[in-house]
């Protein structure tokens, strides 16, 4: 690693936590119905939409009631989405006239920006009007990422309320989350975004006089539409030269600002946050990576303000965070050091340990190595998926790293609210763990973990691995899955694993050598990311139900506490052994085979 590697990860990170502390408490502030004084403009827009939409905002719920509310909202936005993407070539604000999406694409971005993974097997410039990317697309960035604040909100209350039934509001707690976090936060940043130039327009798009033609040669078609050929069978050729281009352009900035902040993801244009219309700048790089993790690094210290004792939110980030910088250090190395195979091209030795200038293929030069390592690491600790580089042209162990947070569960910051909530569900079983090793009952934060909470968060941990070991399963099996893999191999055996660790981690990136815009693998995909997200929900909050219902223990001299270094370290294992163990014997035949042959 290079000292200017060392200088933008620290630059980054000592942003990244200077922030953790004031927006951490706003946040908490937000959630206990106390809005900080700037804000309290917002009271009253708040009671309005209660009054419109018939809430009462003072009738909490059981969590039954809690769940069944967010699974309604939450199925009512994907068949807002599936409908808008079906009729959008009858809909205004479609000037580029784009068609309607097909029926199994349609039901898989539904499901993707729903389940706030924002997968996209589409080219948005080339798919998508403007009224879908707004009215459909921006809007369910808001809420899905409002939907999983909204649960860490009421596993929170679970562990501070005592001898009560219910756990909060979810029209309340998804209302706050939009209109006091989401909303201000997104705003202020499209318009820094804006300023560094990401596009924001209902323009048409533009044609453009290239500055240098380009020619090139492609297959004269019959009537029949098929190539023609000559006498000696071989393709008639014509040539063509190119003097203009059509920059695709639209309301862009507003959507990546959110985005970034709900840790959705999805690019306005086909290749995300490499395009230069989203992200044009070092600068706009460097916004947009510092927004991915602003909101779950932050919630880490609104947990600690919330349950009354600030040290245990520091722990779960401390543990976050030292996972983070292991594995942005293992990434950045890799792609600095690049392919040994390729450094010796042209040359009459052996392959040398290290590529000049780094594994630079797939990667913006406006960014280079560093940065788009680290956002690789970041949007996939942070189950953002959006990509300022071909994460398919990464090293092995470079693209091993992503792939590997993501099966982690997307605890590793994770997304806006699930990620926390992930992270303690594991902190659950670790202490349950410490408790059968001294042969008592498992406390966190005085509240005894007892069988119920155990089975739902062995439900929560063991649905994305099931998602993620099974579809790769079917699809390397089936013919259906066979026939999108272009790369034979290892390779392309990672890219089905990626396929389904983005999708069943609820993550969204991708390595893009597979072809996955088909039938088989909207459906199969879709479905992965409905159990990923739901199925981790309804038992999440089942243990903020069960908890809610019990007392708080005092703490005793057999207690463990869960804000020392020693937790941070059992938590940590935790993570990483269930993995390891999980997902170990999958990256072997994939990442780590390809090591092995680049490196022989």
């Amino acid at each position: 690693m290079t000292s200017h590697g060392f200088l933008h990860i620290a630059v980054y990170l000592a942003t990244l936590l200077a922030l953790v502390k004031p927006f951490g408490w706003y946040m908490a502030r937000v959630y206990q119905d106390r809005p900080i004084a700037p804000m309290r403009w917002l009271i009253p827009v708040e009671r309005l939409i209660y009054r419109l939409s018939g809430v009462k905002p003072e009738q909490d719920m059981r969590w039954t009631e809690y769940a069944a509310a967010l699974l309604v909202f939450n199925l009512f936005g994907l068949l807002a989405v599936y409908a808008l993407q079906r009729l959008q070539a009858t809909l205004p604000f479609n000037p580029q006239r784009l068609a309607a999406v097909s029926p199994d694409s349609a039901f898989n971005t539904a499901v993707s920006f729903a389940t706030n993974t924002n997968w996209q097997g589409y080219g948005g410039e080339t798919t998508m009007s403007y009224l879908t990317q707004m009215l459909g697309l921006t809007v369910q960035n808001f809420v899905s990422a409002a939907t999983g604040m909204a649960v860490l909100a009421a596993l929170i209350r679970g562990f501070i309320r005592r001898n009560q039934e219910t756990i909060g509001n979810f029209w309340v707690d998804m209302t706050r989350g939009t209109l006091y976090i989401l909303l201000p936060l997104s705003l202020l940043l499209s318009l820094a975004l804006v300023g560094q130039g990401v596009v924001q327009t209902f323009s048409p798009y533009q044609s453009v006089a290239l500055t240098e033609p380009v020619s090139y040669e492609q297959p004269t078609l019959g009537e029949d539409g098929q190539p023609l050929k000559d006498a000696e069978g071989k393709p008639v050729l014509e040539k063509i030269a190119v003097h203009e281009q059509t920059l695709a352009q639209g309301p862009a900035a507003s959507q990546v600002a959110i985005k970034q902040l709900g840790t959705n993801g999805g690019g306005f244009f086909n290749v995300n946050s490499a395009h230069p219309f989203e992200n044009p700048t070092p600068l706009s790089n460097f916004l947009e990576m510092l927004a991915i993790l602003l909101i779950p690094a932050a919630l880490c210290y609104t947990f600690g303000v919330m349950v009354g004792d600030t040290r245990q939110g520091w722990a779960i980030l401390a543990a976050m965070t030292i996972v983070f910088i292991a594995l942005v250090f293992v990434t950045v190395s890799a792609e600095q050091r690049g392919n040994p195979v390729l450094a010796a091209l042209g040359t009459d030795q052996a392959p040398s340990p290290t590529q000049a200038g780094g594994n630079m293929e797939g990667k913006e030069t406006r960014f280079g190595t560093v940065d788009s390592a680290l956002w690789a690491v970041a949007t996939t600790a942070a189950s953002n998926g959006s990509v300022n580089a071909m994460h398919d042209a990464f090293t092995p162990l470079g693209g091993m790293m992503p792939m590997w947070l993501m099966q982690l569960g997307e605890v590793i910051y994770g997304g806006v609210g699930s990620g926390l909530y992930g992270m303690i569900v594991f902190a659950i079983v670790a202490v349950f763990v410490a408790g059968l090793m001294i042969g008592r009952t498992p406390e966190y934060l005085g509240k005894k973990i007892e069988a119920f909470e155990m089975k739902m968060a062995a439900v929560a941990i063991l649905i994305p691995p099931l998602m993620v070991l099974g579809g790769t399963a079917a699809a390397v099996m089936l013919d259906a899955g066979k026939s999108s893999i272009f790369n034979p191999g290892a390779h392309g055996f990672s890219e089905v694993l990626y396929a389904f660790s983005s999708a069943g981690n609820n993550n969204g990136s991708a390595f893009g050598g597979l072809s996955a815009n088909t039938p088989f693998y909207n459906l199969l995909l879709g479905i992965a990311m409905l159990f990923a997200r739901y199925w981790l929900i309804v038992p999440v909050l089942a243990i903020a139900g069960s908890l809610a219902t019990k007392k708080i223990v005092p703490a005793s001299p057999g207690t463990l506490p869960t804000h020392t270094p020693l937790f941070v370290a059992l938590l940590i294992g935790t993570v990483l052994m269930v993995g390891a163990l999980t997902f170990v014997p999958a990256l072997a035949l994939g990442p780590i085979v390809e090591q092995l042959q680049m490196t022989q």
